[in-house]
C-alpha cells in the first residue's frame, strides 16, 4: 500500500505560467501538477494535487490530511507570512504525525523583508525554497526517503 501525500497550492498559483513568470517560471499549474503526480508514481506514493485561493478551504484539506493520516507538501504563497489560521491548522497536522514540507517556487529569503517569516515552518518536517516547480519535486523525494 503506498502512501497518500496531499499536494496542496494556495492562492495566486493558479496563475502560474503567466503570473511574474521571472519570478514564477513559465510553467503552468497542470503542467507542474502533471509533473508532481508522475514523480510521485515513480517514488511509490499516491499524491491527489489540489490548489486553493481560499484560506478556509486550505484550513479544511489540511484537517482532512490530519483526519486520514495523510502527508502534505504545502505551497501555503501569501499565507506563509500572515495566516495565523493555517500555520495552526499545520500544527495540527504535525501534531497527528502526519509530514509537511513547506514548499515555494521562489526563494522567501531573497525577497521582500515581509516574505522572509513563515507562520508554517514551525510545524514543517522541511522546507524547500528556490527551486521553482522543483521544490515540489523536492519535497516528494524527501518524504519518500522517510521511514515510519
Amino acid at each position: 500500500m503506498s502512501r497518500h501525500v496531499l499536494v496542496l497550492s494556495g492562492p495566486n498559483l493558479a496563475a502560474l505560467g503567466s503570473r511574474e513568470p521571472e519570478i514564477y517560471g513559465t510553467l503552468t499549474l497542470a503542467e507542474l501538477e502533471s509533473q508532481v503526480l508522475a514523480e510521485a508514481a515513480a517514488l511509490g506514493l499516491e499524491a491527489t494535487c489540489r490548489q486553493t485561493d481560499d484560506e478556509a478551504e486550505l484550513i479544511g484539506w489540511l484537517h482532512e490530511a490530519a483526519a486520514a493520516g495523510w502527508d502534505v507538501v504545502l505551497n501555503p504563497a501569501a499565507f506563509t507570512h500572515y495566516s495565523y489560521a493555517v500555520g495552526d491548522a499545520c500544527a495540527h497536522l504535525a501534531g497527528m504525525g502526519s509530514r509537511l514540507v513547506e514548499v515555494h517556487l521562489s526563494n522567501p529569503a531573497s525577497r521582500e523583508a515581509f516574505r522572509h517569516t513563515s507562520v508554517v515552518a514551525r510545524s514543517a518536517t522541511g522546507t524547500i525554497a528556490g527551486f521553482g516547480a522543483g521544490s515540489y519535486l523536492l519535497a516528494l523525494r524527501a518524504l519518500a526517503s522517510l521511514t515510519g
